[in-house]
């Protein structure tokens, strides 16, 4: 299984300018997801797995940020792509969204579009994971919470409601990363995360994110000039 979400999600900054927020979450049975699925920018995200692609992934951003609209851009990668039968691909940028479920894609493979949110999986129990991972991103969408912990509880309610059919594959992994258009005095490093191997991969991406969060607060605390600690804060 490769369960994901890719999201935009708007906002107002302190000069009242609208500002976005990109992201990917991706959970799998197999070691280092995070190497191979999601991709960002202030351009937008997408997310390329069953069979993934260093060149689609990059080449979808590179289009994104060359104004092309997000469906255009996967369409054309994908009349060029050979193997597209076999692709899952899902994204978002700033006015638009696309997905896409090659025909070879192993059962189960769907996704779900939101809009302003993406979600696709394959390999996967059933179609409960895929509207289990709906229902509670959207259940918290535009939430108090920081947007990072609230696609670790997406993917979380997706792997709950069954996830990956493979169970004799013990060895996971899962990746987040996030990227605003809004630029910033320090790298928020909190929204850039990878667990590579472990057992329990959402579980142990939460526990690192909730790390790396007490140490970009620790690390404000220390280094950052008083008058700019509180503008800092994470998001």
């Amino acid at each position: 299984m490769t369960l994901s979400l890719c999201v935009r999600e708007p906002y107002q900054d302190s000069d009242d300018r609208r500002q976005y927020r990109f992201a990917v979450a991706v959970t799998t049975r197999l070691p280092g997801v995070g190497a191979l699925c999601p991709f960002v920018s202030e351009h937008g995200a997408v997310a390329v797995q069953s069979h993934a692609s260093d060149w689609l992934g990059e080449r979808t951003l590179s289009y994104l940020a060359d104004g092309l609209a997000i469906d255009d851009a996967v369409d054309a990668l994908l009349s060029a792509d050979d193997n597209r039968r076999n692709r899952q691909v899902h994204g978002v940028e700033s006015d638009g969204s696309v997905v896409f479920t090659g025909s070879e894609c192993v059962e189960t493979a769907g996704h779900r579009n939101r809009g302003q949110f993406t979600v696709a999986g394959n390999l996967l129990v059933d179609d409960g994971v895929l509207d289990a991972t709906v229902a509670a991103y959207e259940s918290e969408a535009f939430g108090e919470a920081p947007l990072a912990e609230r696609l670790i509880e997406a993917l979380a309610a997706g792997v709950e409601a069954g996830g990956d059919k493979r169970e004799s594959l013990s060895v996971g992994s899962a990746a987040l990363k996030i990227v605003s258009t809004e630029t910033s005095a320090y790298r928020r490093f909190y929204n850039d995360l990878r667990v590579d191997a472990s057992e329990t991969p959402v579980d142990d991406l939460r526990t690192t994110y909730e790390a790396a969060l007490l140490g970009y607060e620790q690390s404000l605390d220390e280094y950052a000039d008083p008058a700019e600690v509180d503008s800092l804060r994470p998001e």
